[in-house]
């Protein structure tokens, strides 16, 4: 139901400062207000409500912590069915837009490991207990040492390939021998992660509005060599509809340590060629020249407020 103003107030009290009221119908960031103290805490409830009630028909809200600069973490599961489950690490899927994923890394460069392996063991018991069965991805937002959880996703995920460059493994394959009812190959000891693994997903959009850009790709060529990876469906004459997502491919690299990683997608970028669509390929040249990108050094806001700073 709908909590009072003073029920409101109690738990921004008992969670602590600043805290985020939503909308339970709502999306697209509407029906979002936060209140950085008690003192918000009255306009920003009674905004969120009525936003809510406006937009959705409904003036239920839930309270909860607000974090100013997390990062997005996630932690890949994989479950028989039956009760074993394995955990495969974390990616960082940080750089967004619109609340929408651009570029992954796996291991994160702002977590420590060890860190990783204790949630990374809560999430394997958890689904363990659950019986879940495939392969499932359980996310965070994490910020000073501290993760809070913020869904689940009941499937394999757009970024599952780095995971599967760091480990070695094929997830597609997982999931199809546990469906089949084939005993599930992998197992926790036998799971260490090498190197260091990056995914950007190349969309069809044209740069600096992000707008839709369908139409007959000319020429596609794909970059090589070792540690190079290309999902994609498109090739030479291929009609990119107007229809879906702009998602239009995605290029993997994986290689001994970030930096080398870095070098390897930097090469496989210029050597990218996709003509007759505008793509996001700039995009990610350029983000690859950010010294705080360089670094390590982002967290869920950095990619909207460097592209703010690009229009100024």
């Amino acid at each position: 139901g709908v909590p009072t103003l003073a029920e409101a107030k109690r738990i921004g009290k008992e969670i602590g400062y600043p805290v985020i009221i939503k909308a339970t119908a709502g999306g697209g960031g509407r029906g979002m207000k936060v209140a950085e103290t008690a003192v918000d805490m009255e306009q920003a409830f009674m905004t969120a409500r009525a936003e809510g009630k406006a937009s959705f028909g409904n003036e239920e809200v839930y309270i909860e912590k607000y974090l100013a600069t997390p990062r997005h973490i996630e932690i890949q599961v994989f479950g028989d069915g039956k009760g074993k489950a394995v955990h495969l690490g974390e990616r960082d899927c940080s750089l967004q837009r619109r609340h929408q994923k651009v570029l992954e890394e796996t291991p994160s460069p702002g977590v420590n490991p060890r860190e990783i392996k204790n949630i990374g063991k809560i999430c394997a018991n958890a689904i363990s207990r659950m019986k879940y069965e495939g392969a499932g991805t359980i996310e965070f937002l994490y910020e000073n040492n501290e993760f809070f959880f913020i869904e689940m996703n009941t499937r394999l995920q757009v970024e599952h390939p780095i995971t599967e460059a760091v480990f070695g493994i094929d997830l597609v394959k997982e999931q199809i021998c546990v469906a089949y009812g084939i005993d599930m190959s992998l197992s926790q000891e036998h799971l260490e992660p090498k190197g260091h693994a990056i995914e950007c997903r190349i969309n069809a959009e044209k740069l600096p509005n992000f707008s839709p850009s369908p139409g007959n790709i000319k020429e596609f060529h794909s970059p090589g060599g070792i540690g190079i990876r290309m999902d994609s469906a498109i090739y030479n004459g291929f009609r990119v509809p107007p229809y879906y997502d702009s998602l239009i491919g995605k290029l993997i690299v994986h290689a001994d340590s970030r930096s080398m990683a870095l070098g390897r997608l930097s090469r496989a970028l210029d050597e990218l060629i996709i003509d007759g669509v505008y793509t996001t390929v700039d995009l990610f040249k350029n983000i690859l020249d950010q010294t705080d990108f360089k670094n390590g050094d982002y967290n869920i806001h950095w990619l909207e407020q460097w592209l703010s700073d690009q229009v100024k």
